[in-house]
C-alpha cells in the first residue's frame, strides 16, 4: 500500500531514492549510543541499517497529499541532472520521480502547493527542472511555501558558514531561486494555516527554519517532521542529533516537544527519510520514546537513480 487516509486527507508515498548513504550511523549520528544500533539491529536491518556494511540506509520521498481539493506535495527529496560537488550521493540523478507522480494521478500541472520543510539539498531537488538550460518551476502553477528563516539563512549573499559546509552548494541557486524570481513563493514566519486539516509551525534546531507540517482531521492526527528524525533511533534515543543540525541544543529540545505532542495526541510521525513502513505511531517511555506501531504503507526496495 502507498497511500493511506486520514479523516478526510490521503497521503501517497512518491519515492525518489532508497538506499545506502554512505554513513555509518557514528558519523550520522554522533552523540547516539553504540548500543541503541546494536541492541535493535534485528528489526533495523535492512530498512534502516545494512549490518553488514555498518552504513545508514535512507529514503528521499515525497508526501502527496490531496487535502480540500488540493494537491500538496511535502518536501521535493534531490531532483535530476543536479551538480553537487560535495554531496555526490545526490549528484546527477536521474529518476523516475515524476512518473511516479503521474502514476498517482498529478501532473506537475496539478500540484496546488509545495512544502519545502526546510532548504536542505535533498528536501528541495524537484522545486526545479531543467528548461533548454535553465532552471524553471517544475510545478508552474503552484504556491512553494518556504520558511523565511530558511530562506534567508541559506541565501549566499548573505554569507552564512552552516554546519553542512559547502553540501549544499549550488542549492539555493537552482532549486530555490528560480521558483522565487518567478513569483511562486510564499516566505511564511512562525506558523502557516493551509486548510481546515494542515497548519505549518516552525521546529527550528536542525536549520533555523525547519519547520513541521501538523495533520488534523477528524478524529486523526498526524505530524510531518521532516529531519527532526532521520532515523527511527532518534525516536528511541531524542537526544542523538544528525550530524547535519545547525542548532544542537534546540534540535534536541525541539524533537522531544514534537514527540511528545505526537505520543500524546496518538499522531502518526512520518519523516522526510525513513525506509520500511515510512511512518509510527510513538508513546512515551519515561523520558525516551518507543515504537508503538508502523504505518500500513509498503515497505520500499532498494533504488538508486543510477544504472
Amino acid at each position: 500500500m502507498d497511500q493511506i487516509t486520514l479523516g478526510d486527507v490521503t497521503i501517497t508515498r512518491i519515492r525518489e531514492y532508497y538506499g545506502p548513504v554512505d554513513m555509518s550511523p557514528d558519523t550520522f549520528f554522533p552523540q547516539s549510543p553504540k548500543e541503541a544500533w546494536e541492541d535493535n539491529s534485528a528489526w533495523l536491518t535492512p530498512h534502516f541499517l545494512d549490518a553488514g556494511t555498518n552504513v545508514v540506509h535512507s529514503a528521499i520521498q515525497t508526501w502527496l497529499l490531496r487535502s480540500e481539493g488540493k494537491n500538496i506535495l511535502v518536501d521535493t527529496g534531490v531532483g535530476n541532472h543536479k551538480e553537487r560537488p560535495y554531496a555526490p550521493v545526490w549528484s546527477h540523478l536521474d529518476t523516475d520521480f515524476l512518473g511516479q507522480l503521474a502514476r498517482a494521478g498529478v501532473e506537475p500541472e496539478d500540484v496546488d502547493i509545495v512544502i519545502n520543510t526546510h532548504l536542505h539539498v535533498d528536501h528541495v531537488g524537484w522545486n526545479t527542472c531543467l528548461d533548454g538550460r535553465q532552471w524553471v518551476p517544475t510545478f508552474p502553477n503552484a504556491t512553494y511555501l518556504i520558511p523565511k528563516e530558511d530562506f534567508d539563512f541559506w541565501n549566499p549573499e548573505n554569507g552564512h558558514e552552516p554546519v553542512l559546509g559547502r553540501g549544499n552548494q549550488n542549492v539555493f541557486e537552482d532549486s530555490v531561486a528560480p521558483v522565487h524570481r518567478a513569483g511562486r513563493t510564499l516566505l511564511w514566519e512562525n506558523s502557516h494555516r493551509i486548510d481546515a486539516a494542515l497548519r505549518l509551525d516552525a521546529a527550528p534546531g536542525h536549520t533555523p527554519g525547519s519547520s513541521v507540517l501538523t495533520l488534523a482531521s477528524g478524529t486523526d492526527r498526524a505530524v510531518f517532521v521532516g529531519d527532526l528524525l532521520h532515523s527511527p533511533v532518534q525516536i528511541l534515543e531524542p537526544d542523538a542529533n544528525s550530524c547535519f543540525c545547525e542548532d544542537p541544543a534546540r534540535a534536541r529540545a525541539t524533537r522531544r516537544t514534537v514527540l511528545g505532542r505526537a505520543a500524546d495526541s496518538n499522531a502518526l510521525v512520518i519523516p522526510a527519510h525513513l525506509g520500511g513502513h515510512g511512518a509510527a505511531e510513538v508513546v512515551r517511555e519515561g523520558r525516551k520514546f518507543a515504537i508503538k506501531g508502523w504505518a500500513p504503507f509498503t515497505p520500499l526496495t532498494p533504488y538508486t537513480g543510477r544504472s
